[in-house]
């Protein structure tokens, strides 16, 4: 069966997944809404229809799929609008400024009967998902600290990303994947604490942010996200009880080291080494330990086709979502406590 999708809103994510959906056989993007000319010349460049307003898609009967691809503080309102419509919503990340927003579409869904989902695609980042299986193959042993870093030196993106009011800021933009990926990693676990300290360094939203979060089952996940470092630290970076694993950037290619025995043998003397006179830090006999490198996984669809294929599943009754808005709204009550947390300068709790 071949679903048709309107966007309201071309901008650069929406373009995307036009791109992708050309890839899939039972998706097409039929047109788009935008109040800007330009974005609706290269609509129509690509051969889209260009509708007059968002009430034209919802009148359109071959259009059942609506993707909200506008600014984030518009998301509400026409998600909203397009559930009671009877149209099924694909809601680009963040889904909305807050949890009660959420909340209420969330509300009409249910209502309606219609399907909502949120675009979470970084789930299946190679990077992410490489870390996930080695961590899940147990060739760490016990995790205990995840430590999640997206780095770069270029400022936010000109626009309404740089505005508070409209949702701008790196919490809301990079923040809520990186959030999503420890969630969706440990579903049963509950989120008990809350740290964050966000920075404004060069504009009026947080361009720069480190938060720290804690789990029920004792891992501690250090998430950071800077638009102003001129040397990167790993992307991925994993202690274990029986190793280390670290995944250097968006390649997904990296390495673990491991404890092979831990009767690693002390001198009498303290060793004298680079560290100066210590035992503590000095370095291991190479027997003790090995070191695996690890690839980008070859199985994995790092892209949007897992997003339209467990909506277009959804809404031919064949399965769940495995996106679901319940899994955004836990995101967002997190991103709500780092808000408060870098309000604040104190640590939540929580249990979300």
């Amino acid at each position: 069966m071949l679903h048709k999708v309107a966007s309201i809103g071309f901008g650069g994510m929406a373009t995307h997944h036009f791109n992708q959906s050309k890839c899939l056989d039972m998706i097409e993007l039929k047109g788009i809404y935008d109040i800007d000319p330009k974005r609706q010349e290269a609509a129509r460049n690509y051969g889209l229809y260009i509708y007059s307003s968002a009430e034209e898609i919802y009148s359109d009967p071959e259009v059942d799929i609506v993707l909200v691809a506008v600014p984030n503080d518009l998301h509400k309102a026409y998600c909203i609008e397009a559930l009671r419509h009877g149209k099924n919503v694909l809601c680009e990340k963040p889904v909305t400024m807050n949890s009660k927003d959420l909340e209420d579409i969330m509300a009409v869904a249910k209502e309606t009967g219609m399907v909502f989902t949120v675009d979470q695609n970084r789930r299946v980042n190679k990077d992410f998902v490489l870390m996930k299986r080695s961590v899940e193959a147990g060739l760490l042993g016990d995790v205990y600290v995840i430590e999640s870093r997206v780095e770069g030196s270029r400022g936010v993106p000109a626009g309404w990303r740089t505005t508070k009011a409209q949702g701008g800021g790196m919490m809301l933009d990079w923040g809520v994947h990186l959030i999503d990926q420890i969630m969706y990693m440990y579903p049963d676990a509950k989120v008990t604490n809350v740290f964050c300290k966000m920075y404004e360094i060069h504009y009026d939203v947080d361009d720069n942010f480190r938060m720290t979060m804690t789990l029920s089952n004792g891992i501690t996940a250090h998430i950071e996200v800077s638009t102003n470092n001129f040397i990167k630290h790993p992307r991925w970076y994993v202690l274990g009880t029986d190793g280390t694993l670290q995944i250097d950037d968006w390649d997904s290619e990296g390495r673990i080291v491991r404890c092979k025995s831990r009767e690693d043998t002390w001198g009498a003397e303290i060793a004298k080494n680079k560290v100066g006179p210590s035992k503590t830090m000095a370095p291991r006999s190479p027997e003790s330990v090995e070191e695996i490198p690890i690839h980008a996984p070859t199985d994995v669809e790092d892209n949007l086709n897992p997003t339209y294929y467990q909506l277009v599943d959804a809404i031919e009754g064949k399965a769940e979502l495995t996106i679901k808005p319940e899994q955004a709204l836990r995101v967002m009550r997190v991103m709500e406590a780092a808000f408060r947390s870098s309000e604040t300068g104190e640590a939540i709790k929580t249990e979300i």
